[in-house]
This record gives structure tokens, sequence and C-alpha cells, in this order.
């Protein structure tokens, strides 16, 4: 009998990568190329999509290449994406009308305070979810549409597409402007602020508000069904999944039951908790989201909070400050310390996102005397990630019938096991990692997997789950919560730094 795989294609932030999986869940390879970060302006996060897509062309080969897999062997395609992150493209040409707008971006603030004013956040709240922020995407296409002239007009025509980055992939990789399929799933649509979160359909109140043609929408289908056969790259194998990668990540880790967690260490930290069929609002600066939606089973919702700055802290100490050669080695530099001498670091770079949801926040060191050094600083980036951890956790268990009792972790930021011990410290519950890091690919692959019959049940899935590591809590509680109380004081002052422009 031949060996069959997943082919699970990860785009996110930084990079793409393609990851083959096989039956027991296990990785059998990955190849991964890093693509263009852009700052035209100050808040301003860029990629180039045509970048994006000719690096998938080249990782999917490579990924098959080194295992000695042959195409005829892959079973299925899941596509994770980041979120929110905004692309228009000409449908005749198939070419991007600009650089696509990255989730981190800020340049919709001013946008967002007057809609936080008029019509307010109850408005947006009762549709779709979430409350204005410069995070999703109705905003950044309300804001290309004020910049270009006629560009609304043509979306209205059908002209323009617009999609997250699953869309743009799936409309290449399906034929583009061959008849490729022009979709996402609800995971993704549920970032947008236009969907509507109970009917998993464009709502209509918010199309008109934003003024946003549906004609340049794509269709919204599961996330995980077969939409259809790719046409390039793996011509005649079925893509049979796509999940925005904090979702997928949750799908990998196995949390298909109300009240299991997770949280993704990357570029940001994104922490979700799986709600079941019921549709949590929070009332402490959470998120409510689709957690999936498989075939034609009731979608799963999840509270999220979502971290915009952690991993890509150690990258800004690396290559903006020079601090440290690659980001390994920051947790080497941090040992070399006892404490964080009393330095704190608040890295709003994008404002502040869940549970406070500041746009007029910025970075902040604290703290600063002539005895701080480089371990010092190290030491105070690691602690930023789990302070903001805690903050999303407090947040959670207020909102939640039921406090965290363990927390499962993934991402790139886990290798680090100073940061991970600080996590299980500041948290008071374990922390644990699974033996496969690379949840956000397994989670594509699951389900991609489950609707091609790769796997016939979510049980299944779970006996794949096993533990690699795990870290307890130790440390003093009255030191915990005076840490905790410099911080917040640290947060204070990052507070208000970004004032309205003034009156011309």
């Amino acid at each position: 009998m031949v060996e069959r795989y997943v082919l699970s294609i990860d785009q996110g932030t930084n990079s793409t990568r393609c990851i083959l999986f096989d039956h027991h869940g296990r990785l059998v390879s990955v190849a991964q190329r890093e693509h263009q970060q852009h700052f035209p302006r100050p808040g301003w996060v860029e990629h180039d999509a045509v970048e994006i897509w000719r690096n998938l062309q080249r990782v999917v080969p490579e990924a098959l290449s080194t295992a000695g897999v042959a195409a005829e062997e892959v079973a299925a395609i899941g596509v994770a994406n980041q979120r929110e992150t905004t692309v228009l493209w000409d449908r005749r040409t198939g070419a991007p009308l600009r650089r696509a707008i990255v989730w981190q971006d800020t340049r919709t603030a001013s946008l967002v305070d007057g809609l936080r004013q008029q019509p307010g956040d109850e408005f947006f709240l009762e549709r779709c979810g979430l409350a204005p922020s410069t995070y999703f995407s109705a905003l950044r296409i309300r804001w290309m549409f004020d910049e270009v002239d006629g560009l609304k007009e043509r979306a209205g025509a059908g002209e323009v597409l617009f999609g997250t980055m699953e869309s743009w992939l799936i409309w290449n990789l399906t034929g583009g402007t061959e008849g490729g399929l022009h979709i996402t799933d609800p995971t993704n649509a549920s970032r947008t602020m236009l969907m509507n979160i109970r009917t998993l359909a464009w709502d209509e109140e918010l199309l008109a508000f934003f003024g946003v043609p549906r004609a340049m929408l794509p269709g919204i289908r599961s996330s995980a069904e077969h939409y259809g056969d790719a046409r390039s790259v793996l011509p005649g194998i079925g893509i049979t999944a796509a999940l925005g990668d904090q979702q997928a990540a949750l799908f990998g880790q196995t949390c298909f039951s109300p009240g299991e967690a997770k949280c993704t260490y990357g570029t940001g930290s994104f922490l979700l908790l799986n709600t079941g069929t019921d549709l949590v609002r929070s009332r402490h600066g959470l998120l409510s989201t689709v957690a999936y939606k498989i075939g034609d089973q009731p979608q799963a919702y999840a509270l999220e909070g979502s971290i915009a700055v952690t991993g890509s802290l150690v990258q800004w100490f690396r290559d903006r400050l020079g601090l440290i050669s690659s980001a390994a080695e920051i947790e080497t530099l941090a040992r070399t310390v006892e404490d964080n001498g009393g330095c704190y670091i608040v890295p709003a770079f994008s404002g502040l996102f869940a549970p406070r949801w500041r746009s007029d926040a910025r970075g902040v060191i604290v703290g600063l005397t002539s005895y701080i050094t480089r371990g010092h600083l190290a030491r105070a980036v690691l602690e930023a990630t789990g302070w903001q951890t805690r903050e999303v956790v407090d947040a959670m268990n207020a909102d939640s019938s039921v406090a965290l009792r363990e927390l499962k972790v993934d991402g790139g930021m886990t290798a680090d096991n100073l940061l991970m011990q600080f996590v299980a410290d500041v948290l008071d519950v374990p922390v644990v990692r699974p033996l496969v890091a690379e949840t956000v690919s397994l989670g594509a692959a699951y389900a991609a997997g489950l609707a091609a019959g790769f796997w016939p049940d979510l049980e299944v899935l779970r006996r794949n789950w096993h533990r690699a590591a795990q870290w307890l809590p130790d440390m003093d509680p009255e030191d915990r919560e005076l840490e905790y109380e410099n911080w917040q004081r640290a947060v204070e002052r990052s507070l208000g730094w970004v004032r309205p422009p003034r009156p011309t």
C-alpha cells in the first residue's frame, strides 16, 4: 500500500511554509521562505502578495523533494494564513492593486476613533462580535477606497477582488484569471468586521455601513470541505481546508471541547479558548470569533486574546538594536542576570491589543538606571510576553465560568525554556507543549485530512497529541503580584502617546 500524506501551507506574517504530515500527525518534511517586511511610514506594515505567491510555488516542490514524495501521494491540501492582512487585486490581470496591508498596520487609527464615537462599539459587537480596531480588514478596504479614485466603483462592477491571504493563494492555486476559486472560510471572514457572527454570511448592514460592494467579496465556505482541485503547483490535488492561523493552531492542539485553550507564541501571540457552540460575548476586552466549522456541522466559537507584539519584539531586539545576532541568543543573554533589574518593556509598537485595545499607546522602556545591562533588557523582553499573557488569561477567567487550569502552547517562542517557565510562573498553572510544535500547520492538515477522509474523526486526532514538555509554576505568590503591579504601572505610561492631529 502506498503511503499517503497531507500537505499543509502555512502562510504567516514572516514566511510561507509547506509541511507534509503522515497519518500519525508526524512532520515528514518542511520547506520555508521568508518574505520582505515593508515599513513605508511609522505604523505602516505591508507585504508583497506576488512575492508570497512565488514563495509558495517554490516551497511546495521543495517539501516534496526533501521527503521523496510524489505529487500523487498527497491526499489533500490545507491552508492556514495570517489573518486580517488585506489584499485587493484585479480580477482580469491577477495583479494586486498595491502591497497587502498587514494585520499589524495602524494607518486606520483615525477611522477607528470615529467609529467608536459614532455609531459606537455596540453596533459592531452585535453584528460581527468585534469592536472597531486597526486590526480588522474592513477598515483597510475603506481606507483604500478613500485613497484611490474610482476603486470603489471598480469593486462594485466586479473588477476588483478582496481577500485575506488564503483567498489570494487559493485563487491562484485553482487557476487565477482562468477561473480561480474566490473563497474564504468563517474563521477568516469573522475577522473582517463584515460577516455576521451568527449566520456566517456577509452582513448587509455592515456592508452598507463600510461601503463594501458584495461583488468584491469571496464566497464563505466551511473550514473543512472539498473546495476544488489545484490547477497549478499540485495539479489535480484537492484543496479541502482553510483556517486562519490561530484557529488552525487551536485545531492542531486538539482543543475540540469547550474550556480547552491554547496560546501560540509567534510574531504576536494569540490565546484562544473553545466555547463550543455558544457565542460568548466578552466583557473584558476579548474577541468573540469563529473557532472552526467542519463540513455541515454547527460552527464552534472561541474567545480570543490577541497580543500584537511578542516574537517581533525579539526580532526588534536583534535587527533594530543589534544586541543579539540570532533569536535563540536572547535566552542565553537573559540568563546572565537573576532578574530584570527593575526594568520593564511595554512593546506597544502597534498600540495595545487585548484586553486594552488602545491604538494611542506606544512602546516604552521604564525603570532604566545605570545598573541595567543588555542581560536585563533581554530579560525584560521575554517577561513582556509573560505579562501580556497574564493580562489576557485574567480577562479570559473573568469571562469564562471555569478558570484556566492548564495552557497548551506552541509556536517558535516555546523553544525558549526561560520564557515558558516565566509564563507558568506568572499564570500559576502548568504550561504544556506538544510533540509537534508546528500546530498551525498541523491544524490545517487535520482539517484537510478530515474533509478528504484521510482521518475518520476528531478522536483519532486527539490520540495523535503527545506531550513533549511541561513547565510547572515556581514563583513566590507575593513576588508574582508585586511584579505584576509593576508591569501594569509600566503599561499606564505607554498610554496616550499618540495624540489627535492638530486642526488645520
